[in-house]
């Protein structure tokens, strides 16, 4: 005879107490579309430059309908990221414009909002991936998702590249300086590069995006900042192989999204010069997803299924995923690849760990 054993019994206060989370989360997703669209609008930015403003004055500043204005200026004020003054007006607080309204700021967030709503046309077809397999490829995610990726990591090249990552690298400092061919791998618009271009001068630099779209806003982007002379951008697949040999070789935020990570980190190897080195910015992540929970771990894993994960195995890839490559799977990848020595740079840093690897 089987024995069924009885579905445990819910404690109602721990049902309360949940349901008060869930609500929680739920006027948090509220809360970003909301403050997205304040970005989208410029409302935000108009707010930080004038001070209190009524839904009329907000409406008229920024060119939209005063029965918005009102609507969102509630919301935003109910969300606790606005605030209405002693006069009546709607304030942005000086300690939130760094976050919403300070763009390359190193807090700054809308560009990361403004990627999570690119990713929302793709829910359906990520849904069915959920049953078949497969998932969304890099080229059907729109223009407004990749800005918003240039955006977010638009803030680590303003903010950390130059000041921070660089001087942890002696080694590459010094290539750098000396005037070195460099090669950004998954270059996106090209931020990273011009930065550095901008920097030093004397270097050669060259981008490679297996996104055609990309590559033409990182020309434009080099075009703007006055280094299209110096810096230059191809579509290629960078894991079947790069045309020529380079002194540094960076990749940011990419190796966990290649659809082959062993046979793009070995492409690297074999193009790096004698002496040369390879940079690596990748995830903060551990192995145990119990050590991936709390706000961050959510981020990251929302983002793997709306992009990172997904784009992976929609061509058939390892589906590493945002959180895929820990610095234990990093290091071993990098034996396998063949590199001499795969580091860890020592850095504070909760969303990012960066590697230095020599040939």
């Amino acid at each position: 005879m089987t024995t069924t054993t009885p579905a445990p019994t819910a404690d109602p206060a721990a049902v309360e107490s949940f349901v008060g989370r869930a609500l929680g989360d739920l006027a948090g997703t509220m809360t970003v579309l909301l403050a997205t669209l304040g970005d989208r609008l410029g409302l935000f930015r108009a707010l930080a430059d004038a001070g209190p403003l009524t839904d009329a004055e907000l409406a008229e500043r920024t060119g939209i309908d005063v029965r918005y204005a009102r609507e969102w200026l509630a919301g935003m004020t109910a969300a606790g990221y606005l605030r209405i003054d002693g006069t009546g007006g709607y304030e942005l607080p000086a300690e939130h414009v760094p976050v919403v309204a300070q763009e390359d700021g190193p807090v700054f967030f809308a560009g990361v909002w403004q990627e999570i709503a690119g990713t929302l046309p793709h829910l359906d077809a990520i849904a069915t991936a959920f049953r078949s397999g497969g998932g969304v490829p890099p080229e059907e995610y729109g223009t407004g998702f990749w800005q918003g990726i240039e955006r977010f990591s638009g803030t680590w090249f303003a903010n950390q590249l130059l000041p921070v990552w660089i001087p942890a690298m002696p080694a590459v400092a010094a290539l750098l300086e000396r005037g070195a061919d460099v090669a950004d791998v998954g270059c996106g618009a090209g931020r990273a590069l011009v930065t550095l271009a901008q920097a030093y001068p004397n270097g050669r630099y060259v981008g490679f995006d297996a996104v055609p779209a990309n590559v033409e806003r990182a020309r434009r982007s080099a075009a703007e900042a006055g280094v299209a002379d110096r810096v230059r951008f191809e579509v290629r697949d960078a894991a079947a192989g790069l045309p020529d040999r380079y002194d540094v070789v960076v990749t940011f935020d990419v190796v966990h999204d290649a659809a082959d990570p062993l046979a793009l980190l070995r492409s690297i190897r074999t193009a790096l010069r004698p002496g040369g080195r390879y940079v690596c910015l990748d995830i903060n992540a551990s192995e145990s997803v119990a050590e991936n929970v709390g706000p961050l771990g959510t981020v990251f894993y929302g983002f793997s299924i709306l992009y990172c994960m997904t784009s992976s195995l929609a061509v058939g890839g390892a589906g590493l995923g945002t959180c895929g490559l820990p610095e234990p799977v990093a290091v071993e990848l990098g034996r396998q690849a063949g590199f001499a020595s795969f580091r860890r740079v020592p850095l504070d840093n909760p969303f990012n760990i960066l590697y230095e690897a020599t040939p």
